[in-house]
């Protein structure tokens, strides 16, 4: 697709276009880094590039299609012990649920095979805007957090999810099992950055990205020692739910990298599963939310470890979701 416009004004290239076609800020950003963008019939690739009155400025949006996949056995071997559950599918998106210990797209320090890859192997129509290693990719999830996740078969359904994340019109509810119970449901509002001290690590820094997250009291053990609570993110920081609970002293069962000291030889990884997703259909217009079964490991534990207080009741989707409203 190809689309032209010309500058009335002087502005920057971004804004420029960010007030003519249907797309996010990060989006656009993307199209002119990779070199989707011309002025004046000469190719750009700085966002901030001034323009001139009368510029001629022309778009050209990439072509969702197939690209080609690593070793396909190699990608078979790598997710042979992953179920990757599709909960929803249609000609514009695909819910999925991610399996722990799944990295969502391709980085340089990714070894194993990715989500995008599962996708490319499957030859499911993915958007392209945000270029061939996110092919589809709106929102992730960490490699150690399970849950939903939706995926963009098109450009035109990935600008539209861009945007509701933008406007917090689509987000997720988690779970998670603490280390500790809260002492009263609770919004956390600290901002985040990289830990100085250690690349893999967030934490709380004075001069941060503004970060809001609410925690929702559901469940407590037998022992009164670990607790079931929720989640609802208002900002997207990396490991932020992990970030926030470790500022009040408390650790998601087997989050190590944030302070969780118990039986590792019993919990071989932490318990975060993304679990409801809501979000406005990109074409249908119309709100859609689903809901992912805890995995296995997860829903174990509680069996084992919150027989008195615990029943599916506490986590359906209706409860958790009216008892935030009450709260935030």
């Amino acid at each position: 697709m190809y689309k032209y416009f010309i500058a009335k004004n002087e502005e920057r290239l971004d804004k420029f276009l960010a007030s003519n076609i249907d797309a996010s800020r990060n989006q656009i950003e993307q199209l002119i880094k990779k070199e989707f963008v011309k002025v004046d019939e000469k190719i750009v690739n700085k966002t901030g590039l001034k323009l001139k009155e009368n510029q001629k400025v022309e778009v050209f949006f990439p072509e969702t299609k197939f690209s080609n996949v690593k070793d396909e056995e190699f990608i078979k071997d790598s997710l042979k012990d992953k179920n990757i559950e599709i909960i929803y599918e249609d000609e514009d998106i695909l819910v999925l649920n991610k399996p722990y210990n799944l990295t969502v797209h391709d980085a340089p320090s990714v070894k194993d095979a990715t989500l995008v890859d599962w996708l490319k192997l499957k030859k499911i129509s993915l958007s392209t805007i945000s270029g061939e290693e996110r092919h589809g990719i709106v929102h992730r999830l960490d490699k150690g957090t399970s849950g939903l996740i939706v995926i963009a078969k098109t450009n035109e359904a990935h600008t539209s999810l861009a945007k509701q994340l933008e406007d917090k019109s689509m987000g997720r509810y988690y779970l998670a099992i603490t280390d500790m119970p809260l002492k009263d449901n609770l919004i956390i509002e600290r901002p985040i950055a990289r830990n100085p001290n250690n690349r893999l690590k967030m934490d709380i820094i004075e001069n941060g990205r503004y970060a809001k997250s609410a925690f929702l009291k559901i469940s407590l053990s037998d022992n009164e020692k670990y607790e079931l609570v929720s989640a609802k993110l208002f900002t997207g920081r990396t490991h932020q739910i992990r970030v926030h609970l470790n500022s009040i002293n408390r650790h998601i069962l087997g989050d190590t990298l944030y302070g969780f000291k118990g039986e590792l030889n019993k919990i071989n990884r932490f318990f975060l599963h993304a679990y409801i997703l809501y979000l406005t259909h990109p074409t249908k217009n119309i709100k859609m939310s689903f809901c992912a079964n805890l995995p296995d490991d997860m829903s174990n534990f509680l069996k084992t470890n919150f027989s008195k207080d615990f029943s599916n009741e506490k986590i359906n989707t209706s409860n958790i979701i009216n008892n935030f409203s009450s709260f935030i």
